[in-house]
């Protein structure tokens, strides 16, 4: 075979070989590297401080394995031999003294950052060169995951929107969200951290997002079927195109109510962006007291219900009185403790277990074991 045939082979081979490098790549996703707000870019920083603060062991492990390899191999003669080793003050120092002081600064920095970070706390700064204007009121965005789609409520605006969001450039934002059904996790990887949204529950999230451009959001947690396709696109936009973004909204001949939300609640998957010029006062706060349906009481209403004694009926006169802790049955009196109305009415004559002797332990005729029951004796 000539030399041209060999560099041929050789080229192509070489290709081959960087297909899976290439395909891994092609799954990961920049947009956590490469933020577009404020707390998704320290969020960054905090996994660079921690992947240098673990390397710092790593590294050094990695090249002592190889210097270690190549100083003792076995053709080596001016290698110490020492069978008999067995400890040394100086190596347990450096060896236990390096991670401790690693695991103290990864702590540090993880308490740090969980409250700095904390997802219900008001944004302090704008980026790390402007703070907040006190002056400037942060944006409300209610957020519902339903099956299998996005729904974002406006309420300053009175509007809403399906799979598509869009928030102005350098103005804090604040998410109230929840869920219809399932559990979910909203994620926009350019904007913030993961939070999760629950049925019947109500969460919080600030962020604020410093750079214009179109973005992706997502589903973190598994829901089901559609959850593959449960994105929805992110827009940063200056001030102006924020208005026009609204008024482009407000045109749209949809309107959400009770009654396009019950529609719009049913699951369907790949769902294109959708837009509602209005919405609907306190829809969202009877979608997560889970009493959107006509009828359906709001789980604050039954809560204020309970704390009133209004709850669950009494039993056997269990119930205490307004204002007062129930007492268990234990520090009660006999005379205080709630009786069955059947004590006594046990058998008197029991059979089976109770009288090891009784023939019919054997009689298995006398049990019927498609029904469970005992089946009547032949004559």
């Amino acid at each position: 075979m000539s030399d041209t045939s060999f560099s041929t082979m050789g080229r192509r081979l070489a290709t081959l070989a960087t297909l899976p490098a290439l395909a891994l790549l092609a799954a990961c996703n920049t947009q956590v590297l490469d933020p577009a707000g404020d707390i998704a870019l320290q969020q960054r920083d905090i996994i660079y401080i921690s992947t240098a603060l673990m390397l710092v062991i790593i590294v050094p492990v990695m090249a002592l394995i190889c210097v270690f390899a190549w100083r003792y191999r076995r053709g080596n003669k001016d290698a110490t031999y020492d069978p008999d080793f067995h400890h040394s003050t100086s190596l347990e120092l450096v060896i236990w003294s390096a991670p401790l002081l690693i695991i103290i600064c990864l702590g540090a920095l993880t308490w740090w950052s969980t409250h700095l970070l904390d997802p219900f706390r008001p944004v302090n700064r704008v980026s790390a060169t402007k703070p907040v204007d006190p002056r400037v009121k942060p944006l409300d965005v209610q957020v519902v995951s339903l099956d299998w789609k996005w729904l974002f409520i406006y309420p300053e605006q009175g509007i809403a929107t399906v799979n598509e969001l869009a928030l102005p450039v350098d103005r804090p934002v604040r998410f109230h969200l929840t869920s219809t059904n399932m559990m979910n996790t909203f994620y926009a990887p350019t904007l913030a951290g993961m939070i999760y949204t629950m049925p019947g529950m109500r969460s919080t999230l600030h962020a604020v997002l410093n750079k214009p451009g179109k973005f992706e959001g997502m589903s973190a947690n598994y829901s089901g079927a559609g959850f593959s396709d449960m994105r929805f696109t992110l827009y940063g936009v200056d001030d102006r195109g924020f208005d026009a973004w609204v008024a482009r909204v407000k045109a749209a001949p949809l309107a959400l109510d009770t009654r396009s939300y019950l529609e719009l609640e049913k699951p369907t998957d790949k769902v294109p962006a959708m837009y509602f010029a209005q919405s609907q006062v306190g829809l969202f706060d009877r979608i997560y007291q889970r009493c959107v349906r006509p009828g359906t009481p709001c789980m604050g209403q039954m809560m204020r219900k309970d704390a009133d004694g209004g709850g669950m009926p009494s039993m056997h006169g269990s119930q205490p009185p307004a204002g007062k802790k129930p007492e268990g049955a234990i520090f009660k009196g006999g005379d205080e403790k709630p009786v069955s109305p059947k004590r006594g009415d046990e058998r008197r004559n029991p059979s089976g277990n109770a009288n090891p002797n009784d023939p019919n332990n054997r009689d298995m005729s006398r049990l019927d074991l498609r029904h469970g029951a005992p089946r009547a004796e032949a004559a």
